[in-house]
């Protein structure tokens, strides 16, 4: 017995150091994929549609598309919205070149440092990446200019796209980008051109042969439209919006801080996979509910007050734009249900009209109508409460802007409101001699019968919002500490 014992322990030895040794096989011969991180919320089949209805708009030419650049710093590397429109690719320094007449794709990409532990695709991993995007060919990045060379010697001389809009990245849209340029162009000491603008330039200076053109009114009006794909992250982004701003209604109690207020959001975002807010956070309480943009978010909150937040996540490389305003103790007042009841009976009334194939300024005409009928029925504290209503009949921006890879995303197809687009619906009013701003906000994507409400798991009636307030909030339930010594209890 003692015998036999032995021999089944060394057995028992000898099969444990086997079964690793054949697990560290099988690992060591899975594919190179195995190692990476990168996107699979779309195919290369979608990347490459996306590409040939470029193709189409360039004909027998050339287009160019720079990636964002290396990162400097402890920042996460976030490709340019562009790029990985067309591409998925996540990688800085990074090229595309579409040729019109061979409607066919090269990718240039950097040489890895190689290593166990790599995660960022390079050149060489061209099989993955051409499986991934579904370009055509992958090249060394140092390839790139012999291979436009190429092009110009080899055919008759063509015309180059390149994107003239600046790169929108994280927390960034083209007009907030646009207007930054400007400040800095008025610099004595910093009038550096645009990233765009220098690569405009040095394609000018190395090959005069080519004659520049704009891309970025081909490119508009195909982000303009949003497949399913795009519209179900979008739906996610303004359900976690919601979800967030709910946090948020929980954790409001006087004297609670703003930023506490944001912090409960963004806790939401980050705990459901995004990378965090897609732009700053607008998280106003009393006199700062006027200032649109604010986003000091570092004052008290106060009784009696109401509170504005305006926020929405970066997911996976789309956004939203939700916002609600409620009462900091947790009851709207009767001239505060007034006026926020006025901002949800017209963000209903632009929902009822809204439908493919007419007008925007159809839309807001006939919305006012109904809002007309409305006011005349409703009584207020203050003469200056009403003509604040009225004015905002006459107002044409409560169908503020687009939606999608940013929260100030380009329509560029005028005045029909087309199927697939996504925008905001955010009626407001202000009572300027009070310095009152009152505003509420959904994300909307036009379908083929009417309209979907994307962030419509955000409650807008304020009996709703009364109830959530009553429920304890993550600010309550784990409060600053650091003024408190460390407890386990």
């Amino acid at each position: 017995m003692p015998v036999y014992g032995t021999h089944n322990k060394k057995k028992g030895r000898f099969m444990i150091k086997l079964f690793y040794l054949l697990t560290f096989i099988l690992l060591a011969s899975l594919p190179a994929e195995a190692q990476y991180r990168y996107q699979k919320d779309f195919t290369a089949e979608d990347f490459l549609k996306r590409r040939t209805a470029v193709y189409e708009e360039i004909g027998d030419n050339l287009a160019l598309i720079q990636g964002a650049e290396e990162v400097q710093g402890f920042i996460v590397f976030r490709q340019s919205n562009t790029f990985y429109y067309l591409s998925g690719l996540e990688v800085p320094t990074s090229y595309l070149l579409l040729d019109g007449k061979r409607k066919t794709t090269t990718l240039y990409i950097t040489h890895g440092e190689g290593g166990s532990d790599a995660v960022q695709l390079s050149y060489e991993d061209a099989e993955l990446v051409k499986k991934i995007t579904g370009v055509d060919s992958v090249r060394p990045l140092e390839k790139m200019g012999s291979d436009l060379i190429y092009n110009l010697w080899s055919s008759p001389v063509a015309a180059l796209y390149v994107p003239h809009s600046p790169d929108e990245k994280h927390q960034q849209s083209r007009d907030e980008i646009l207007a930054g340029f400007g400040r800095r162009l008025v610099d004595p000491f910093d009038s550096r051109p645009s990233k765009a603008g220098h690569l405009i330039h040095r394609i000018r200076t190395s090959y005069p042969q080519f004659e520049i053109r704009d891309l970025t009114p081909i490119l508009d009006v195909l982000r303009s439209i949003k497949d399913e794909k795009e519209i179900n992250l979008i739906r996610k982004a303004s359900q976690l919006a919601g979800l967030g701003i709910m946090e948020a209604i929980r954790s409001t109690k006087p004297g609670v801080k703003e930023y506490q207020l944001e912090a409960a959001a963004s806790f939401v975002f980050k705990n459901n996979g995004a990378r965090g807010l897609s732009y700053h956070a607008i998280v106003a309480s009393g006199k700062n509910t006027w200032q649109g943009h604010y986003s000091a978010n570092s004052d008290t909150t106060k009784d009696g007050d109401l509170v504005l937040m305006d926020l929405a996540p970066d997911y996976h490389y789309y956004t939203s734009d939700v916002t609600r305003m409620w009462p900091i103790n947790g009851k709207y007042t009767k001239d505060q249900r007034d006026l926020y009841g006025f901002v949800i009976e017209y963000h209903k009334a632009l929902m009822r009209h809204l439908r493919p194939g007419v007008s925007w300024d159809q839309v807001l005409d006939e919305a006012a109508a109904d809002m007309r009928k409305v006011l005349d029925k409703m009584t207020f504290s203050k003469e200056i409460y009403r003509q604040a209503c009225e004015d905002a009949l006459k107002f044409r921006g409560h169908l503020q802007h687009a939606v999608g890879m940013n929260v100030h995303d380009i329509d560029p197809e005028g005045n029909i409101v087309r199927e697939g687009t996504v925008f905001s619906v955010d009626p407001m009013i202000w009572v300027r001699p009070e310095k009152k701003y009152i505003r509420m906000e959904d994300v909307v994507v036009i379908t083929k019968d009417g309209v979907e409400n994307l962030s419509a798991n955000l409650p807008i009636e304020m009996d709703d919002i009364e109830a959530l307030w009553k429920q304890e909030g993550i600010v309550q339930k784990r409060p600053p500490s650091l003024d408190k010594p460390y407890s386990t209890k």
